[in-house]
């Protein structure tokens, strides 16, 4: 569609004062930048978290009140504003946390040249700790000298190889603390309080590789032996942003099933079903309406990674299987209410899925409203 010829001038003077605004905008960001990075360095020098959700949550509330007064839009100033906070808690990161255990010997993380075990590394790094990283193929001789003096030794290998890595350690200082970052705990975590003596703990971060900081993140922790020794390793955890969430193995890996694996396998078996459909994926994303294209996204995300990896999710647990059967069953019985034309039970099995949801089913219908319009938006 052109645009008519008398409109070219009008608009092209209106194009360029937004322009100049842009710019503008562009130099306060960066001004903000600077500020954030102030802010990052005095946070770093008094010990305090990157992440202050009280904080956030008082100025996110001031500025849409304001936002009000002055006749904006309360929504578009917030989900500029939380972009702005998303980068500050990046910019923060880089200017380093307080080292809450001074007196710690080195951090040695096994599997430091993944990408996990690397992010980890840089983190403690970051927090001025001594990192040495073991890995895959180094001689006995090359742990052995990575791990005399340790402090910690974090493992963070494949899942299938956790338990047998544990095993496999040499004998580490008796005041070492042994931790994991395993996304299932029953096994592992009986294999580090059989090779260990020592202090105990078990981690798994509840995010991937690829997080910009731990700000607002998820750290499961699972108690094993003398949790006085771990005490600042959680702190620790809690100034690079992430929150805490403590919990025993069988709790953790039922949890798990239904986060992940049970999660993870309706994906592969949708995307599976999909790709055997044979459908034009380019059809069905031009005809697809913003909550359809989330999910597509959302699928599509999984076949962009490790398979093998997905599959030791899936089949980490030892109740997941049977998890994963109940839902087919379930998945029957939905099934044969559509067979049938139960109109009427289907209705009552909703209500109860409703039900169990309760008010969470509003809240959730608000906050994807939010995550619609942001794909909407950036839709080619």
């Amino acid at each position: 569609m052109t645009t008519p010829s008398g409109a070219q001038d009008p608009l092209a003077l209106l194009r360029t004062e937004i322009d100049d605004v842009d710019a503008q905008v562009m130099d306060l960001l960066a001004r903000r930048l600077q500020l954030v990075s102030q802010v990052g360095e005095v946070k770093g020098r008094h010990g305090l978290p990157i992440y202050d959700p009280e904080r956030e949550r008082a100025m996110i509330a001031a500025k849409r009140e304001r936002a009000a007064e002055r006749g904006l839009p309360p929504d578009l100033v917030e989900d500029v504003l939380r972009r702005c906070m998303r980068e500050a808690y990046t910019h923060e990161k880089n200017m380093g946390f307080t080292r809450q255990a001074p007196d710690l010997g080195p951090v040695v993380v096994v599997g430091g040249g993944g990408r996990m075990g690397a992010l980890w590394g840089r983190m403690f790094a970051l927090s001025g700790y001594a990192v040495r990283v073991v890995e895959r193929g180094d001689t006995p001789e090359q742990v052995a000298e990575a791990l005399e003096g340790a402090g910690m030794v974090l493992v963070s290998v494949p899942i299938h190889d956790t338990v047998q890595v544990v095993r496999d350690l040499p004998a580490l200082p008796a005041d070492c603390l042994l931790v994991d970052l395993t996304s299932t705990k029953r096994a592992v975590m009986e294999a580090m309080m059989s090779a260990h003596d020592g202090p105990v703990l078990g981690l798994h971060p509840m995010f991937g590789p690829d997080v910009d900081s731990f700000a607002k993140q998820v750290v499961a922790a699972v108690p094993g032996r003398d949790a006085a020794a771990s005490t600042w390793l959680l702190q620790q955890i809690r100034l690079w942003g992430a929150r805490v969430h403590e919990v025993d193995a069988d709790e953790h890996d039922h949890a798990m099933g239904l986060i992940q694996a049970l999660r993870h396998f309706s994906t592969f078996a949708y995307g599976w079903h999909l790709a055997h459909e044979d459908r034009n994926l380019d059809t069905l994303l031009a005809l697809s309406s913003p909550i359809y294209r989330l999910e597509l996204i959302m699928v599509g995300r999984l076949f962009a990674q490790d398979a093998e990896l997905y599959f030791d999710i899936i089949t980490g647990s030892s109740d997941a299987l049977e998890l994963i059967e109940r839902y087919h069953e379930r998945y029957s019985t939905a099934i044969e209410l559509l067979r049938t034309g139960d109109r009427e039970a289907f209705v009552r099995q909703f209500g109860e899925v409703e039900q169990w949801f309760g008010e969470h089913a509003d809240r959730f219908l608000g906050e994807s409203k939010a995550l619609l319009a942001h794909a909407d938006a950036s839709r080619a």
